[in-house]
Formats: structure tokens, sequence, C-alpha cells
């Protein structure tokens, strides 16, 4: 869906609050690549790699640092940080995806439910007894909040999203579809009676507290707290597929990619970034201002700021099985080695 917007690239220096060089007054209706960038579109360049592509660009703008300005062969919007400046230019591109205040007929809503008149509740949404939902917030086809439930103002639930009951979303949320919000986490005692099949489930009395401007993405799922909350501060941000588990506490600002899953009661820093695949284990604490790279499994609570690797970089199969080999002699390895720095010492 294209947006229907467009600027003079002076009126987007303005927006942007960056410097134009060239012509102010070009009409620019749309964002693409280099590569693909055309007429009336602007472009940016914040990856080196790119340089060639800048150069022979037919883009009608760019938005790039003031050291690049000379290999342009268009007019630029000049930024100090390009990133960030196509960041924001994209929210002023973004289509109007706006829905109209009010109920659809089709909406099945408590009675002691309250719902804010201006906000928007798409077509079979169920919404339970004694949910609150705040202002202009908008809930797509197909969610159901659960009882007891509080959705904060311009919060943007997509279809199909489900929030279980005692639940808690700040102001500012934008939550994917398919995400589930406070199912039961994985509590659970071993039990000799077989009959019971072994296991006692242990009841999740907790919730989950999402902060203000959180977004989180498609088929995620939050498990509610067993005696606490789960929190997820404000400004925290989770790509798709991201498992957190009963009683995890995100701190401001940190981030979350794709596949990540983090086991219960375990407590992640403010300004964090945690990488696609990564594992971390539960009872943990991980410090403000971590990296921790893709794949890696974090199994102890790091104490110190800074960037975190585990696992094996891909090599070809035939030189993996060999470093396979080697890995399963290292303890032998390290006897023989020991063995000889004695022998050194007593001749």
């Amino acid at each position: 869906m294209k947006s229907q917007r467009q600027y003079t690239l002076a009126q987007l220096a303005g927006l942007l609050d960056v410097k134009c060089v060239g012509d102010s007054e070009m009409i620019i209706s749309g964002l693409a690549t280099l590569a693909a960038a055309g007429d009336h579109q602007l472009s940016f360049l914040a990856n080196s790699k790119y340089q060639q592509a800048l150069k022979v660009t037919a883009a009608a703008a760019v938005i790039v640092s003031p050291d690049q300005v000379s290999h342009s062969p268009c007019a630029c919007l000049v930024s100090s940080n390009p990133y960030l400046t196509y960041a924001r230019a994209s929210q002023l591109f973004a289509p109007d995806l706006s829905r109209q205040a009010g109920i659809h007929p089709s909406a099945v809503i408590s009675d002691s439910a309250s719902i804010d008149a201006t906000a928007s509740i798409a077509a079979n949404v169920v919404i339970e007894a004694g949910v609150s939902v705040g202002a202009n917030t908008v809930i797509s086809a197909g969610c159901v909040i659960g009882q007891g439930s509080n959705l904060g103002s311009n919060c943007l639930l997509h279809a199909n999203v489900t929030i279980y009951h005692g639940i808690t979303l700040g102001n500012h949320v934008l939550v994917h579809s398919g995400t589930v919000i406070g199912s039961d986490g994985f509590g659970f005692a071993p039990s000799p009676d077989k009959t019971q099949g072994g296991w006692i489930k242990i009841a999740q009395l907790g919730g989950v507290v999402i902060g203000n401007h959180v977004e989180i993405g498609a088929s995620c799922t939050i498990d509610r707290g067993a005696l606490e909350d789960t929190v997820l501060a404000d400004r925290v941000i989770l790509d798709n597929q991201v498992q957190i588990a009963h009683n995890v506490r995100l701190g401001e600002n940190t981030a979350i990619a794709g596949c990540t899953a983090i086991a219960g009661s375990t407590r992640v820093g403010r300004n964090c970034t945690i990488a696609g695949g990564v594992g971390i284990v539960g009872h943990i604490d991980i410090v403000d201002g971590v990296h921790v790279t893709a794949m890696t499994l974090v199994t102890k609570s790091i104490t110190e700021a800074g960037s975190y690797s585990a696992g094996t970089p891909m090599q070809s199969s035939a030189s993996w099985r060999k470093s396979a080999v080697r890995f399963s002699q290292l303890e032998a390895m390290n006897k023989r080695l020991k063995d000889v720095e004695k022998n050194l010492k007593e001749s």
C-alpha cells in the first residue's frame, strides 16, 4: 500500500531538521533504495557498502552525511545520522491506516467494560468483564481481551492478538498479529503420583505489565508471572517470535531480535540488545548496556556491560566435522599438555 503523501524537499528538511542542498522546491512523494529509486523519490546512504550505488542512483534526492555530499549526483538532505533521519522520514511517508472511532456491530463487549469514546473496536473483537480501553486505542479484528485487563491510550493491536486476564498495557503500545500476552508460564512440580502424569501444575497468579511506547512483533509469547508480574519497561522492542517466560523483567530501551527465548525470572537491564536466536537461561541477571550476538547461549549472569558471544561461526561441513572431533579431544590434549609442563619443570 503506497503513501499518497508528498512534500517539497525544503519541507522535508524542515520536518527532519536537516540541511537541504539542491532544488528545494522539487516534489518528493516516496522513499526507495538507492538502486530502485526514481523521479520524485528520496533515498539514503547509511552504509559505505552502498557507496557505488549512490554514484549511479536515479533518486531525486538522497539523505547523506556531510562527507558524502560531493559524491551525490542529485539533491541532498544532509544529516549527521542518515539512518536515523531515514527512520524519521519513513514515518512521514507511511500510509494512513487510521480507523474511525466506534464499535463494530459484531464485537462482543461485556457491559462492565469501559471503552473510551475515541477508541476503535473492529469486527469480531471480544472484550471481557472489567476491561478498560483508553483514548484513541485501536483493537483490530479478531482480538480477545481477557477479564480485568487495562489498555492505555493510543495503543494499536493488530488482528488476532490475544490478551489474557489481568494484563496491563501502557500508552502507545503496538502489538502485531498472532501475539499472546499473559499465557501461563511453564510451571510444574514433579510428582511421584503417576496417575496425575507425574507433574502438578503451578497456578500462575501474576500478570504482565507493559510500559509505554513498547512494540511487540508478530507471534510473540509473553507469559504471565507465577506470583509477581512479568514486566516490559518503557520503549522495549521485540521482534517476531520472541518468547518471554514468567517473571522476566526487561529494562528500558532494550531490543530483542527474532526467535530469542528468555527463561523464567531472568532480569535484563536497560539499553541492552539481544540478537536473533539467542537463548537465555532462567534466574540470572544481565546488567545495563549489554549486547549479545546471534545464536549465543547465555548460561550465567552478565555483570559488566559489553558484547558477548558464544558458539562457532559457519564453515564447510568437512571443516566443521574435523573441528567437532577436536572438541572431543580437548580434555585429553589438556591432560597431556599438563604432563609435558610438569616433566619440563622436573627436568
